[in-house]
């Protein structure tokens, strides 16, 4: 685990998913915070930085949530959030993100949140042009830290162009209903992922969505139990 992180427990304040905006008291609290580059003003960055906080800009690999018609979008988008999927490989896809990359990057973000990995679900044949992506994004940042979240099925070459892995949803997950932890068998192969990403020489992270103390002190030692720093949010990751 990098040294920013080590010697701390895997409940603390460490670090922090946060989709909003302002609140830049709170986050001064944390020593790495995930924000949307969009949000925040160099100015802001610079505050934020000079009280010890990473900052990991948001950054989608396979979805792009401009919702203008673009070469790159497929026809489906993310039933989810309305994203559209892309062809990964599509060569004004890749300068795009690139393009995006760096200009978080220049305002002030330390390293880069990689989202959408799991293309095996949507677009296997995707999964070689979205590894060749990432290492697009290493080769121009190779000082940047890199977060990327799940991409199991990108592994174990992942482990290799990125600083750590977050596994999203680990224990708990949000539904219809509320906030509730994944059923046993689902609960069984995380852990068998996990097991995986244990192996690696990377930083690893947690994030899972509860609403009860209950749900919440059982995502926390569970992400412990795996050597994972752990984080608790809501869907909207509106908490700071």
């Amino acid at each position: 685990m990098s040294d920013e992180l080590a010697g701390r427990d895997a409940v603390g304040r460490d670090i922090v998913f946060y989709y909003g905006d302002g609140e830049l008291d709170k986050l001064t609290g944390y020593r790495c915070a995930v924000l949307q580059p969009d949000f925040y003003s160099p100015a802001e960055l610079a505050q934020l930085a000079a009280g010890g906080v990473r900052l990991l800009g948001y950054l989608s690999v396979t979805e792009d949530v401009d919702l203008d018609p673009a070469p790159w979008h497929r026809p489906s988008r993310n039933p989810d959030w309305g994203g559209h999927f892309v062809h990964v490989g599509h060569p004004g896809w890749v300068a795009h993100v690139l393009r995006q990359a760096s200009a978080a990057l220049d305002a002030g973000f330390h390293g880069l949140f990689l989202d959408c990995l799991n293309v095996e679900f949507t677009y296997p044949e995707d999964l070689p042009h979205t590894l060749a992506l990432i290492g697009a994004l290493r080769a121009g940042a190779p000082d940047a830290y890199l977060l990327a979240n799940r991409g199991f099925e990108l592994l174990p070459q992942l482990g290799e162009l990125v600083d750590g892995v977050l596994f999203e949803s680990f224990s708990a997950r949000w539904t219809a209903e509320g906030y509730a932890p994944w059923p046993p068998d689902t609960l069984e192969v995380h852990a068998q992922y996990a097991e995986r990403l244990l192996h690696l020489d990377i930083d690893l992270f947690a994030l899972d969505y509860a609403d009860t103390p209950a749900l919440t002190e059982f995502a926390r030692r569970r992400a412990e139990r795996f050597g994972m720093v752990c984080s608790i949010s809501d869907k909207a990751l509106s908490r700071v």
